[in-house]
C-alpha cells in the first residue's frame, strides 16, 4: 500500500457526511461552512507512541483515543463537534494496523458526527496529531477565566481510573491486585476514555468555568484558579471513587491516582451556588455523574483538605512535557 492508498482507506473508513461539508478529503483544502451567529472552537492534540500509549496499545484504542482527547477539549468549551483533521505519521504501512485504527477513529467520529475533512501523512515515528472544529453560540463558551470566589467545584465520572489502568499496562506492583473484571474495566479507560460532550453542552449557561481533566486533577484545577486569579480548596473526602478502583488501591495511591494521575478526560468545573441544582439536573440527565469536590476563593494554589478542614500533604502536580 503506497501513500494515496493509504488516504483513500482513511477516508472510506472513516467518512462521515455533513451538510456543513461542501469538500472534503481530496483537494488542497477543505471547504467547510461555519454557522451564522456561532463561534468556532477549535483544537489540537498529538499522540506519540511511548508517550501517550504505552507499546503494544491495540490500534482501535489508538484511533479512538487520538479523537477522544481532542473531543474532550470541545467537550470543556461547551462546543458541538463537527470537523476533523487528521495527521498520521508511520514508520511503515501495515495494513492491519491502519483498519484497525481507522475503525476505532470512526467508531467515536459516528457517535460524534465528526467529518474527516482532511489531514496529512508522513512516514517516521509513530505519531498521530488531530485537529478538532466544534460550534458554540457567540459569548456562550464555557472558559478556564470565568470561575469567581465562592464556587463549587464539581468534576465528572471517577477521576484515577485511567492511572490505575496505566500502572496494570506497566506492571506496577498495587496495593491490592485486581480481579479480571476490574483490570479490564480500568484499562477500558484508559484506552478508550468518554468524551464529555453531551455534559459540556449542557453546562452552558450554568456553569462558570471549565477544564478537561487530562493532566491530572490538581493541575487542572489549579488551571481555572490561575486564570480566574482565585485559590481552590479540594476535599479529599468528596473525591467520587469507582468500585475497581477502591478495590486496588489503598488511601495514599488511591489519592495520588486521583489527583495527579491524569489521562481521565473528565470535566472539572466552577458552578455558582444558586445554580447547582441546575446543573446536578444538567448531568442526570446526560446520565453521569457529577459530584462537588470542593470551592474557589480568593486564595491561590489548591489546597486538599480533610473533612474536618485540616490541610493534607497530598500529591502534587500532574504531566507535564519538558519537565526537568
Amino acid at each position: 500500500m503506497g501513500e494515496f492508498a493509504l488516504i483513500e482507506e482513511v477516508r472510506r473508513r472513516c467518512a462521515i457526511a455533513r451538510d456543513d461539508v461542501a469538500l472534503g478529503i481530496g483537494d488542497d483544502a477543505a471547504l467547510l461552512q461555519p454557522r451564522d451567529g456561532e463561534e468556532l472552537a477549535v483544537s489540537m492534540d498529538t499522540l506519540v507512541a511511548g508517550v501517550h500509549f504505552p507499546p503494544g496499545t491495540a490500534p482501535f484504542d489508538i484511533g479512538w483515543k487520538a479523537l477522544a482527547v481532542n473531543l474532550s477539549d470541545l467537550a470543556a468549551m461547551g462546543a458541538e463537534p463537527a470537523w476533523a483533521m487528521l495527521a498520521l505519521t508511520l514508520p511503515s504501512i501495515d495494513a492491519d494496523w491502519l483498519a484497525g485504527f481507522c475503525d476505532g477513529f470512526g467508531a467515536l467520529a459516528r457517535e460524534h458526527r465528526v467529518a474527516l475533512v482532511g489531514g496529512d501523512t508522513t512516514r517516521g515515528p509513530l505519531a498521530i496529531t488531530v485537529t478538532v472544529h466544534g460550534f458554540v453560540p457567540r459569548g456562550a463558551a464555557l472558559r478556564r477565566d470565568g470561575a469567581r470566589a465562592g464556587d463549587r467545584i464539581f468534576v465528572s465520572g471517577h477521576p484515577g481510573d485511567a492511572a490505575a489502568g496505566l500502572a496494570c499496562v506497566l506492571g506496577a506492583t498495587l496495593p491490592r491486585a485486581p480481579s479480571g473484571d476490574d483490570r479490564e474495566y480500568l484499562l477500558q479507560r484508559l484506552n478508550r476514555p468518554v468524551p464529555r460532550v453531551s455534559l459540556g453542552l449542557a453546562l452552558r449557561g450554568i456553569a462558570g468555568a471549565a477544564i478537561d481533566v487530562s493532566d491530572g486533577l490538581s493541575q487542572d484545577l489549579g488551571h481555572i484558579g490561575a486564570r480566574s486569579g482565585l485559590g481552590a480548596i479540594l476535599r479529599a473526602d468528596r473525591l467520587p471513587v469507582s468500585a475497581p478502583l477502591a478495590r486496588v488501591g489503598d488511601v495514599e495511591q488511591l489519592l495520588r491516582w486521583q489527583l495527579a494521575g491524569g489521562d481521565d478526560y473528565e470535566l472539572c468545573c466552577a458552578v455558582p451556588p444558586e445554580r447547582i441544582a441546575q446543573a446536578r439536573a444538567a448531568a442526570d440527565r446526560c446520565g453521569i455523574a457529577f459530584t462537588e469536590i470542593g470551592t474557589f476563593d480568593h486564595g491561590s494554589g489548591v489546597r486538599v483538605v480533610a473533612a474536618d478542614g485540616s490541610e493534607i500533604a497530598a500529591p502534587r502536580g500532574g504531566w507535564e512535557h519538558f519537565a526537568a
